[in-house]
């Protein structure tokens, strides 16, 4: 019997190059660094890598695959007499002209500045009667009418922006209030999922005598800081504190400092995160920057302990009496990078290498808001 003759059977059909086939290439793309220079270099090889990575969806991946490391910071913003202005930070090819994040020439005499986090920045008109959150690298914008319980706060308002997942948002307010014998802060957050403002949270903070007018306690001009779930701002007056509020149980609550920052002045020391995780203090001493953590024992009682000392005055040469005089302006809590001020100019110092650069800017500024995130803008 014979046996028919099969032929062989055809190859099959050879599998793409993998950047022809447009999954795998947005495999590839969403690999590139997160800094200002990669997806618009990526935008330039041809239409078709243009529109992978123009596309909203592949900018919200992009933005979710980088999330686990630390943002770059990307630069800074400040306001000063008449001016909000950035200030890149990176160099070329990474550097973004500060005339690209620009604000409309009448919004120094319309807001004032109030945070930056997650690529999002927060101002509040001047009469407190909205608040508007801005996206420098897309430029859009959305206004919020402020609650009633802050309308009548025209200058002692805080706030911070805090992005949530894709384009939805939460802003956070909160100011002080003296009544009789004691000072009570009040907080209010926004969902832009619900469209709605929370109940007003409130706390005490300090009880005082009511004869005194000059004893209420206000909230410095420092950014608020992020550290693990909860937002923390520092307060003066009587005493300095400072206010934490937990973003899960969307409770406040008061942390007292270290006896040694009795005398300081508000812009001595700041919140930062700690070296080795949790909440932490970089406070001036002379010519040092001492670096604090708080710990809290078996039994749960919280204390301060003293960490690294920094020798400011050295590593930045600040010879003569005034210019030892540095301020701290900051902190970009990703990047463990502090401002500080002198009469030389701004230095922004990283506390792990001690690497510096100086920046020749005006010191008119009472402080620097980082701007900390990973950069999907793809055109």
């Amino acid at each position: 019997m014979s046996i028919p003759h099969q032929c062989p059977s055809s190859p099959a059909a050879a599998a793409a190059p993998p950047l022809e086939d447009n999954d795998l290439l947005s495999e590839i793309l969403l690999r590139l660094p997160p800094q200002p220079s990669s997806l618009p270099r990526a935008s330039a090889v041809c239409n078709r890598w243009r529109g992978l990575v123009a596309d909203p969806g592949f900018s919200r991946r992009f933005s979710r695959h980088h999330r686990r490391n630390p943002p770059p910071l990307i630069g800074f913003f400040g306001q000063g007499f008449r001016t909000i202005a950035f200030q890149p930070t990176m160099g070329h090819p990474n550097s973004i002209p500060p005339d690209l994040f620009s604000m409309p020439s009448d919004a120094p005499f319309r807001y004032r500045l109030l945070g930056c986090r997650h690529g999002l920045v927060l101002l509040s008109d001047l009469n407190m009667k909205q608040v508007r959150v801005w996206d420098p690298v897309t430029g859009v914008q959305h206004g919020l009418a402020v609650p009633p319980g802050f309308r009548t706060v025209e200058f002692r308002i805080v706030g911070t922006v805090l992005r949530v997942f894709g384009d939805h948002f939460q802003v956070l307010l909160a100011h002080s209030v003296k009544q009789q014998q004691h000072t009570q802060a009040l907080a209010c957050i926004y969902s832009s999922e619900t469209g709605l403002w929370s109940d007003l949270i409130s706390t005490l903070l300090a009880s005082e005598d009511s004869t005194s007018s000059n004893h209420s306690m206000y909230f410095t001009r420092m950014p608020a800081v992020l550290v693990g779930d909860s937002l923390y701002w520092t307060l003066t007056g009587i005493s300095h504190v400072i206010l934490e509020f937990d973003l899960g149980s969307r409770s406040l609550a008061v942390i007292h400092l270290p006896v040694e920052f009795a005398l300081c002045k508000p812009w001595d020391f700041t919140v930062m995160p700690a070296e080795g995780g949790g909440l932490g203090l970089i406070f001036k001493s002379d010519l040092t920057a001492q670096l604090w953590k708080m710990n809290t024992n078996c039994d749960g009682v919280a204390s301060w302990m003293l960490g690294r000392t920094i020798e400011v005055g050295k590593l930045l040469s600040l010879n003569s009496e005034e210019e030892r005089n540095f301020l701290i302006r900051g902190v970009a809590e990703y990047n463990n990078v502090v401002f500080l001020s002198t009469v030389k100019g701004l230095f922004m110092l990283q506390l792990e290498s001690l690497e510096f650069k100086t920046f020749s800017i005006p010191s008119m500024v009472d402080c620097y808001h980082s701007f900390e995130t990973v950069y999907a803008a793809g055109i």
